[in-house]
């Protein structure tokens, strides 16, 4: 084999006991990507997926090895792109066992959000022969090249970061791709045991039987939006946004489809309803297809981006039926307070019931310890969540993310973090670790944060008001799944340890 593509496990540390029966299992969108690149140029590529096989980093190790690649990619990406970090320790120990069996022979290469964000650390502090910056495909391509022919000419690498005679080396970033439906032609399902991806439970309320029957498909690249705590655009050259066209996207869902049986599908975009031509084109293929009543997407929305009403009523006929809506605060102030939008709190409740009204299903998103947040404006948050109670809630607490803005003011600020030499270290920045280290605010510590969003959990699921909705909704088996993900208390370190944030 010429290149694979590793996914290394991360979900023990990362999600606790919720990684067994509650989390999804995603597909690993970045790395079909790049492997269908990759094919088409005539490059042998495979993928190895450990979190879906269930592997120990050892395993993992042994497997990459028995394939005797020419080059080992770690791609370390998590369900969302701000969980790119926390997936570090699982990729750093998996390769710290490969270059043991192996005799560091084989060379390897990270790429992901973190890596992009962070490169010049990556490579000082973690065992990786090369850093990629950037998205990935043309350095990847480029540096298989000069490794195969031995010129081992690195300067002409776009995007890599290497030593050269104990120096620090790094070349222009490659040029992003333009014109996706040509350079990124599609996803290597190929490569998948598509058997082993499970939906997020939620995604699957309607059907809980039918999660095995799951993928996760990119129809657009970046954001264009410019929120503090976000690290989306950190692979990217600028903020912007680029689309694959609707006919490319109902190809791939029709390959879904026919060759699976998969009509379970997550669009994984940091935000899917934000051009409307766009959306309705996608739309339109679906329909043309017969295939509206038959699909269950879920997508990424704003409540500034939701007043396209005849958008929408497509949209429900296409199968999205769930909208996953970054509300964040009910505080205009703590919102602006991180670039987030200008939505006042009338327009949050009024544009959620209008959605849901229209058929879809909402997963709302809240963040507790934004900069400017305090005990009270967090209370208030928690209450409109209560309000609104819609079909499911994500609850977050803030974290200052490598390769958002709110990481480089946090470090300017010398703001404690998990990165810092007495703490946690990267894991410290997953939302359901055992380590987690929120960001403390002015007047409250990260500690106080994280048991606030974790009583906050509870508060909610355990809701009666909840818990009939759910009822009425989805049917008694749904409820009784809810309340056994409420018996998994997750453990935290500083309700243990002696610990000061």
């Amino acid at each position: 084999m010429d290149v694979l593509l590793v996914t290394p496990p991360s979900r023990l540390e990362v999600y606790q006991k919720l990684a067994g029966e509650f989390a999804a299992i995603e597909p690993p969108v970045w790395s079909s990507l790049i492997a269908k690149y990759l094919l088409n140029k005539n490059i042998d590529a495979g993928i190895l997926d450990a979190e879906a096989e269930f592997l120990t980093h050892e395993e993992t190790a042994d497997k990459i090895a028995k394939f005797n690649p020419k080059l080992v990619v770690f791609m370390i990406y998590g369900q969302q792109p701000s969980a790119s970090t926390q997936c570090m320790p699982g990729g750093r120990k998996t390769c710290l066992k490969f270059n043991e069996i192996t005799n560091n022979e084989i060379p390897t290469i990270i790429v992901g959000t973190h890596s992009s964000a962070l490169p010049k650390r990556t490579l000082e502090e973690e065992p990786y022969t090369f850093v990629c910056q950037g998205e990935g495909p043309l350095t990847i391509e480029k540096l298989f090249l000069e490794l195969k022919t031995g010129k081992r000419d690195f300067s002409k690498v776009p995007g890599l970061w290497y030593k050269s005679n104990n120096q620090i080396i790094s070349n222009k970033p490659a040029n992003m791709f333009e014109n996706l439906d040509l350079n990124l032609p599609g996803q290597a399902w190929e490569l998948l045991d598509m058997n082993k991806y499970k939906a997020h439970n939620w995604h699957t309320f309607h059907d809980l039987d039918s999660r095995n029957k799951y993928a996760s498909l990119q129809t657009s690249l970046g954001c264009p939006f410019k929120c503090t705590f976000c690290c989306i655009n950190a692979p990217f050259e600028r903020n912007t946004i680029r689309f694959w066209s609707p006919k490319h996207i109902i190809k791939e869902i029709k390959y879904l489809v026919d060759n699976f049986g998969i009509y379970n599908i997550k669009i994984p975009d940091e935000m899917f309803v934000l051009n409307p031509k766009q959306v309705v084109g996608i739309c339109d293929e679906i329909l043309a297809e017969g295939l509206g009543d038959k699909l269950n997407f879920w997508a990424y929305a704003r409540i500034d981006t939701l007043n396209d009403d005849e958008m929408l009523k497509k949209m429900v006929k296409s199968g999205f039926k769930w909208l996953a809506l970054g509300i964040e605060s009910s505080s205009e102030h703590v919102r602006d307070g991180v670039t987030k939008g200008r939505f006042d709190n009338f327009d949050i409740e009024g544009i959620v019931k209008k959605v849901r009204d229209m058929g879809f299903y909402v997963g709302a998103n809240y963040i507790f310890g934004l900069p400017d947040d305090t005990r009270e404006s967090m209370n208030e948050t928690l209450n409109l969540s209560l309000r609104i109670n819609s079909e499911w809630a994500n609850f977050y607490s803030a974290m200052a993310y490598p390769g958002s803005q709110l990481y480089n003011i946090a470090k300017s600020q010398k703001s404690p973090l998990p990165d810092d030499e007495n703490g946690p270290g990267w894991i410290g920045y997953s939302q359901h670790a055992f380590e987690s280290m929120p960001l403390p605010t002015n007047s409250l510590k990260g500690s106080e944060i994280l048991d606030f969003r974790d009583n906050a959990f509870n508060q909610y699921f355990s809701n009666s008001n909840y818990q009939n909705l759910i009822k009425e909704k989805f049917g008694q088996n749904t409820v009784k799944h809810v309340k056994k993900m409420l018996d998994y208390k997750i453990k935290r370190k500083h309700h243990t340890q002696d610990v000061h944030y």
